[in-house]
């Protein structure tokens, strides 16, 4: 078996790692073959999404349908498959086995990503709302506690805009930290355990209506910690750059966060705040492991929403 064809994300991330990545690459055959022996199932093509593991179709003996995730060097599947565990299906894909030997989840096979769907924004919003809904009743003690999300996405920011050679405009930068340090500090009796990453490329159909899935819709890869619910709403309205690039992108953004926030039961403003921060941290982040491409919109529509 020749070594599979990963995402341009994932390609990205295992360059930026030397020797280490392309062994991992080289190694992957043997670990699918190691899989296939141990779960009974027989591997299929690659599919698209992931940023940092491959994903392939499987089949069982009896016919059914399941996905692969293998995580790669340094992001390893454990807290995923932690959460996945504890959700049982509710609001999160299906877990059948995880093998933490190989770093290798198997799960159920689900439709296209929300993100490959045709439709409006508006729609596609709701949907990842409605779902965050259901995806927040994990238990609370499902995952261990953690660092205040606020303050290290600070650390985060202002560590890779000094690196990176100040990319980021100055005013952006200062509306990022001072968002930041607003936002630090959440009550821990309100937090819920956050999918962490609650983009469209993230939520996929269920092939068929299940409980768990009342929207239709389940999370994949989720990061799992506690936190303000905010976070994961404000995480839904991160992406959407080339809507948000014209005189208007702010109020459209405004409309978003408030139909966001109607649907989950959170304040519109810390919406705001976190979609921002997140905002300017994914296109810092992004840049840094060498996808400037993928990461300057980030920054350019942070600028927009500036006026």
């Amino acid at each position: 078996m020749t070594a599979p064809r990963l995402q341009p994300l994932t390609r990205a991330k295992l360059a930026g790692q030397g020797d280490a990545g392309a062994a991992w690459h080289r190694g992957l055959p043997d670990r699918l073959l190691a899989l296939e022996d141990r779960w009974g199932v027989r591997m299929g093509g690659p599919l698209p999404g992931g940023s940092a593991s491959y994903v392939c179709r499987a089949t069982t003996p009896g016919g059914d349908e399941r996905v692969v995730k293998v995580g790669v060097p340094g992001h390893d599947l454990v807290a995923e498959a932690r959460v996945l565990r504890a959700a049982a299906g509710r609001g999160y894909a299906l877990l059948h086995r995880h093998d933490p030997e190989h770093d290798a989840v198997l799960l159920e096979a689900l439709g296209p990503a929300l993100a490959q769907t045709p439709g409006r924004p508006e729609r596609a919003i709701g949907l990842l709302a409605d779902t965050l809904r259901e995806a927040w009743r994990l238990p609370i003690d499902a995952v261990p506690p953690g660092e205040d999300k606020a303050v290290s996405l600070r650390a985060l920011v202002t560590e890779l805009d000094e690196r990176l050679g100040r990319p980021t405009d100055s005013r952006v930068l200062r509306t990022a930290l001072d968002h930041a340090d607003a936002l630090a500090g959440h009550d821990p009796a309100s937090a819920v355990v956050l999918h962490g990453d609650a983009h469209p490329g993230n939520a996929l159909p269920v092939l068929s209506p299940r409980e768990g899935a009342p929207a239709g819709y389940v999370f994949v890869d989720p990061d799992g910690f506690r936190g303000d619910p905010a976070y994961d709403a404000g995480v839904v309205l991160r992406d959407w750059c080339s809507h948000l690039t014209g005189p208007d992108a702010r109020t459209r953004l405004e409309g978003w966060c408030d139909l966001v926030a109607e649907r989950t039961g959170t304040d519109p403003g810390r919406v705001w705040a976190w979609a921002f921060l997140e905002r300017v941290s994914t296109g810092l982040y992004v840049t840094s492991f060498g996808a400037e491409r993928v990461g300057r919109p980030f920054l350019a529509t942070a600028e927009h929403l500036l006026g």
